[in-house]
């Protein structure tokens, strides 16, 4: 999860140690350690209610990875805009997909402070390859897409990813939209993969995700699965459709699959 500042220049604001962040507990939960003791104790309060958030934190990164792994290996996908980054850990975009085709381009977009701090991370890529970061808000599409049309050609299916990020905007039909908008800016033959915690599977994981909403942390709604799966109106899921990441076409590295409260799926745009 990365935190999204609706106001002008709140990526610009100074990195506040003093406060838990969701991006760097989320980073903690990974085993990361772009993080501060602040986080880790507000990360071990949430995993004293619900020590689930810790499977289903690396089990969206692995959803992420097999998505990734798809899109390149099997649908011949050589571009992403990855929006919502988050820091940067283990797999991300532009290793797993540059693993397999070394040319491939990838766009990292976020407005976080902190991940903003740690951009030189994301900044690396094969010779053949591109890698960049962009500084913009997800809610901001024509700036999102303008910095993104800078390193790839929007005329080339592209894969738009949205990991843990539209849980960040808390109307659902502006979430939507801001989806839309995003997709609408891609051609035919283009992707768009989202995952998000759900609401109405685990009762314990949506205690736990209020009481941290109700802390004065950045909240994160948890959405329904047919919510979720709204995300993918007017697309072409692949199968299995949207279901708990675990569930979608686990591998050899994925642990033995068994559903949790976060789900996700992978579509095409006809």
């Amino acid at each position: 999860m990365s935190d999204f500042a609706t106001t002008p220049g709140s990526a610009h604001q100074q990195i506040d140690t003093s406060v838990p962040h969701s991006a760097r507990i989320w980073n903690y939960w990974l085993g990361g350690k772009d993080n501060y003791p602040v986080d880790e104790r507000a990360g071990d309060a949430y995993t004293d209610v619900f020590p689930g958030i810790v499977t289903i934190a690396r089990s969206s990164r692995a959803f992420l990875r097999r998505n990734i792994t798809h899109l390149v290996a099997e649908c011949g996908i050589r571009q992403f805009l990855d929006v919502g980054t988050g820091l940067p850990t283990a797999d991300n975009t532009h290793e797993v997909a540059q693993r397999i085709a070394p040319r491939a381009r990838i766009v990292y977009v976020d407005n976080d402070p902190m991940v903003l701090a740690h951009a030189r991370a994301l900044l690396t890529s094969t010779p053949e390859g591109a890698t960049a970061y962009m500084d913009a808000d997800v809610l901001d599409t024509d700036r999102v897409v303008a910095a993104a049309s800078e390193t790839l050609d929007l005329e080339r299916p592209t894969a738009l990813i949205l990991s843990n990020v539209l849980g960040h905007i808390p109307d659902h039909d502006v979430a939507r939209s801001v989806v839309t908008r995003l997709m609408d800016a891609l051609p035919s033959g283009s992707y768009l993969s989202v995952n998000d915690g759900s609401r109405g599977v685990d009762p314990v994981f949506e205690r736990a995700q209020d009481a941290y909403n109700e802390s004065g942390a950045a909240p994160y709604v948890l959405r329904t699965v047919d919510e979720i799966a709204s995300f993918f109106d007017g697309l072409e899921l692949v199968d299995p459709g949207v279901v708990s990441v675990p569930l979608w076409r686990p591998d050899a590295l994925s642990p033995a699959p068994e559903a949790i409260a976060e789900h996700g799926g992978l579509a095409r745009k006809p």
